[in-house]
């Protein structure tokens, strides 16, 4: 019987928590994913139950390749899978700290100091928001008054939609409605919200909802949504270059700690601190 080996990481991890290794947010990688189908692969992912569980593969493009699962699909990008699975692809393949990952949204160039891990994002893709102000502030369970500036779906390789709140209160505050985030349909009929605001020097705070299998989720730390956020000050034609410290997993008692940076031609960088907390061998 094949066994699979799978290393267990937490991405964005908060270094000056009480307990690092227990912060961020966790990640199931499969350090070779030869011979596994994707009905295989898509069973592992509802197994292990966490937000993404990735696959490694060979790649003929960049360093590896990647498949990334959620618990109820495949998603063809999200950051902290991908900044994960740098750090577990370098202590496989002694690669060093500039690689490059391949996935369904593209070749993806990541580089590391240390554990510290850094992407470089897609250019994004914007589209208005097209309801209400009233109606969004339903769906997040706030005043409209909250809502600080324009919403905006952003993609660069998975859209969400990108809303700018007027305080770290607000953002706290913030009880959405499964329906209603349920019908915030994405181009890809997924429901993925963000809510941000300013907390003060560069620092962000920030929430970051989806619904799977008809249930609310909350996310501890969302590299794509950091990436979008990028892309939101990009089309809202914010002052470059921009430097944020993104906290995130501040409600559900989960601290995440994230690195947006954009420089003076537009790159979108996003980087957290990745650590290794366990490994293991699954047997099909």
């Amino acid at each position: 019987m094949p066994g699979f080996a799978y290393c267990i990481v937490n991405v964005f991890a908060e270094a000056t928590a009480a307990h690092p290794r227990l912060t961020g947010n966790p990640l199931c990688v499969f350090e070779d994913a030869r011979g596994l189908d994707t009905q295989t692969m898509q069973a592992l992912a509802q197994q292990f139950n966490l937000s993404e569980t990735v696959f490694v593969l060979p790649s003929d493009k960049a360093t590896a390749r990647i498949r990334i699962f959620t618990t109820a699909f495949e998603m063809p990008f999200a950051g902290h899978p991908t900044l994960g699975s740098a750090h577990v692809v370098r202590a496989l393949t002694g690669a060093g700290d500039q690689l490059t990952l391949e996935t369904n949204a593209g070749v993806i160039p990541v580089t590391a100091r240390g554990d510290e891990w850094t992407l470089t994002a897609n250019a994004p893709l914007t589209r208005p928001y097209v309801r209400s102000m009233a109606e969004l502030a339903l769906t997040l369970g706030i005043d409209a008054a909250d809502i600080a500036d324009t919403p905006l779906w952003v993609s660069t390789g998975n859209e969400q939609l990108i809303v700018p709140l007027a305080s770290a209160d607000a953002v706290r505050r913030c009880h959405p409605d499964t329906a209603r985030v349920a019908a915030e349909t994405t181009v890809k009929d997924a429901s993925k919200i963000l809510v941000w605001a300013d907390a003060g020097g560069d620092a962000v705070l920030a929430r970051f909802y989806f619904v799977r299998h008809g249930v609310l989720g909350e996310d501890y730390g969302t590299g794509s949504a950091a990436a979008n956020l990028g892309g939101w000050h990009l089309a809202r034609q914010s002052a470059l270059p921009m430097r944020r410290v993104i906290h995130q997993g501040e409600p559900i008692a989960r601290p995440a700690r994230l690195q947006l940076n954009v420089d003076a031609q537009g790159a979108i960088r996003v980087g957290g601190l990745v650590m290794t907390l366990g490994a293991g061998t699954v047997t099909l």
